[in-house]
């Protein structure tokens, strides 16, 4: 959307915003005063010193645009400031909170749940472990290797034994080397990852379910990154079953600010069985009172949250409503397609070596086609710096390099330890990226040939 555009429809929804409390004596707003233009020039200019993060060039991490309805609606809402711990401070941002977790949990296909929204993943995942440990208490947290290191980190903040299960070559837990450690009966819960933040791998769910039905533990899914994948009709088989999973887990994280177009931090929580709200029991003397209504602190760790957050996601769902086959889902459809071709491309170049499988999302790792892992390092991180002058931005990942063929390099059976290359990665989030493919390909290729010699004198890409 133009900048005008979108200063004129904010401009036309604050007055509107305004006239709501026009019946109140003035109270003029502070002056930002003649050095206001100058500092905001200052912040412009500062805010140069970043990645491309919103245009399609920029392949790198996990950065995906809010969605300009998004970043209206926060804006709005941050003329009020509300405060979504209590009623008192967040009347409004806390009803379209409750309607926006329900609308996770609806895609989820969640009849009931007890959910809220949080900062982050890391937070929301803290809730879902806690309330696990006061289910399971002495149990230990197990996770695969390919999970995000935030589990191991917070069963350590409470206190909880944790345990990490190897993953096999695609990156996803081993289901045998889990159930050699359910038979011990010291597991309590299982975190199965929907989309790890490394390759994209995602956890056979469903095979974990299985599991369930034989030992007693809880299954935890952190879907901070691929939860809305659940949306996507274009998924492989596999990944399919475990997306459609989902419904009989205890409990899921999903991070709209991720792949729901929203600003940080917007994480999230849902628990299936609504009762673990118990846990969160506590009274509040100076702020639960405005209201017998439930008040989002009461089943919350964190106390004062952004309610623009709970805005923006309650705005941005009614432009682009979790509907299979809806705008919204076509765009994780399109991330998705454009990893399968990036892929494609990939394993037909002499100049890079992919892993056998396909990208389950639309995250894609490679490597720099060299002798040995240590080379094919060098070369990837050569590589790196050359397409970042071009404009192309992608990122680097030091992964095992069994998740590559056997034969990629030679001698890298493991020994005492595990052997590592560092490779070249991009996620393909945004929906134009399967669009701007050509571009991408040709600085990569450009870039590539530029480090190898084999394009010494080849500059000039569009």
């Amino acid at each position: 959307m133009p900048a005008d555009d979108f200063l004129k429809l904010l401009t036309a929804a604050q007055q509107y915003l305004d006239e709501g409390s026009a019946h109140l004596p003035p109270n003029p707003a502070p002056q930002l005063g003649e050095s206001a233009s100058a500092i905001l020039h200052q912040v412009a200019e500062r805010l140069h010193d970043n990645y491309p993060y919103a245009h399609p060039l920029y392949a790198g991490q996990m950065l995906k645009p809010p969605h300009p309805i998004a970043r209206a609606a926060y804006a709005l809402a941050m003329s009020v400031n509300p405060n979504n711990h209590a009623l008192d401070g967040g009347r409004a941002s806390s009803a379209m909170e409750i309607e926006a977790v329900a609308a996770i949990a609806k895609m989820f296909h969640w009849p009931q749940h007890l959910g809220h929204l949080s900062s982050g993943g890391t937070f929301a995942n803290l809730e879902a472990l806690w309330v696990a440990g006061q289910l399971m208490p002495g149990k230990a947290i197990a996770a695969s290797d390919q999970a995000h290191y935030t589990h191991s980190r917070i069963s350590s903040v409470l206190g909880l034994p944790f345990v990490t299960i190897p993953s096999d070559a695609r990156g996803r837990m081993d289901l045998a080397a889990l159930e050699q450690l359910l038979a011990t009966k010291n597991i309590g819960t299982v975190v199965v990852t929907l989309g790890t933040t490394a390759i994209g791998s995602v956890d056979p769910l469903d095979h974990v379910l299985t599991l369930q039905k034989k030992y007693e533990f809880r299954i935890h899914v952190d879907a901070a990154y691929g939860g809305y994948f659940t949306l996507a009709s274009n998924l492989s088989p596999e990944t399919r079953a475990a997306f459609d999973a989902i419904p009989d887990a205890d409990s899921i994280v999903i991070d709209p600010h991720k792949h729901g177009l929203q600003p940080y931090g917007c994480g999230s929580i849902l628990f299936r069985d609504p009762t673990v709200g118990r846990f969160y029991k506590h009274d509040s003397p100076y702020t639960y009172f405005s209201s017998k209504d439930l008040h989002l602190g009461e089943i919350s760790l964190e106390c004062s949250r952004a309610g623009a957050s709970a805005v923006a996601l309650w705005a941005t769902q009614q432009l682009l409503p979790y509907t299979p086959g809806g705008v919204f889902a076509r765009g994780l459809e399109s991330g998705h397609a454009a990893a399968l071709e990036l892929h494609r491309r990939l394993t037909g170049s002499s100049q890079f070596l992919t892993p056998s499988s396909q990208p389950q999302l639309d995250i894609v790792f490679w490597a720099a086609n060299a002798p040995t892992p240590e080379a094919s390092s060098v070369l990837a991180q050569s590589i790196f710096d050359e397409a970042a002058k071009i404009d192309l931005h992608i990122a680097l990942a030091k992964l095992p390099a069994r998740f590559f063929p056997q034969d990629t390099w030679k001698d890298t059976s493991p020994k005492n330890t595990e052997i590592n290359v560092t490779c070249l990665r991009s996620v393909l989030m945004k929906p134009e990226h399967l669009l701007w493919l050509d571009h991408l390909w040709q600085r990569l290729e450009t870039a590539a040939g530029t480090v190898t010699g084999q394009y010494p004198n080849r500059t000039n890409v569009t």
